[in-house]
Order: C-alpha cells, then sequence, then structure tokens
C-alpha cells in the first residue's frame, strides 16, 4: 500500500507541486520524524530532498575535480594537491575540537619500558 504524498516547493510567495507515492514504511517514518521535529511532513520531506540535492551537486563537482585532476600531467598534479594541502589542513584543524584531538592522542601512551 502506498500513501500519497503533494509537495509544495518553490520561494516564499509562491510553491511548486510535487506529488509522490510513498510506501507504508517510509510514509509512519516520515509522519514520525515530523511530529518529532514539530514540523509538517511538507517541510520535513523539502529539507531532506534539498539536503539530497545538495549533496549530489557536491557529490559531482568533486568527481568533476578529480576527473580534471586526472587529466593533467602527474607533476602538475602533484603541485596543485600539495599547494591545496595546507589550506585543506587548515580547515580541519579548525573543525576539529582540540581536547578531543588531545584526549585521542595520550589515549595512545606508550608502554611503560620502552622508548620509541
Amino acid at each position: 500500500m502506498y500513501a500519497f504524498l503533494s509537495l509544495d516547493f518553490s520561494g516564499a510567495d509562491r510553491m511548486g507541486v510535487l506529488s509522490l507515492r510513498l510506501d507504508d514504511e517510509l510514509d509512519a517514518r516520515l509522519t514520525r520524524e515530523a511530529k518529532r521535529e514539530n514540523q509538517s511532513r511538507s517541510e520535513l520531506a523539502r529539507e531532506a530532498l534539498g539536503a539530497f540535492l545538495r549533496e549530489r551537486e557536491r557529490q559531482r563537482f568533486i568527481d568533476e575535480v578529480a576527473r580534471a585532476a586526472r587529466a593533467l600531467d602527474p607533476a602538475e598534479s602533484r603541485a596543485m594537491a600539495e599547494e591545496a594541502l595546507p589550506s585543506g589542513n587548515e580547515a580541519l584543524l579548525a573543525s576539529e575540537p582540540r581536547t578531543a584531538y588531545r584526549a585521542a592522542r595520550s589515549s595512545k601512551a606508550r608502554p611503560k619500558g620502552r622508548s620509541g
């Protein structure tokens, strides 16, 4: 059995309409999550669809960059990667909580009596 869901998509003034059929399990999950988040089913579905499409677009972009990198001369590709590496590490460092990293590092203490 399928549930019928009609969604409105577009700007605040006017929204397009999308109708889709959901199997009973997906319909129940959508209903439960909407209640938990105090949102309408349409609102939750819009958010989920938006996140799904953003991830697909992001993956397409990454795939295109990878294809372009493979097309480069290996030395040129390595130089570009090395140039991008510091900015990637800066972003990573800024996003990681330092205390969690220190705690994880300190948990790997060396056994006593060994030097290294």
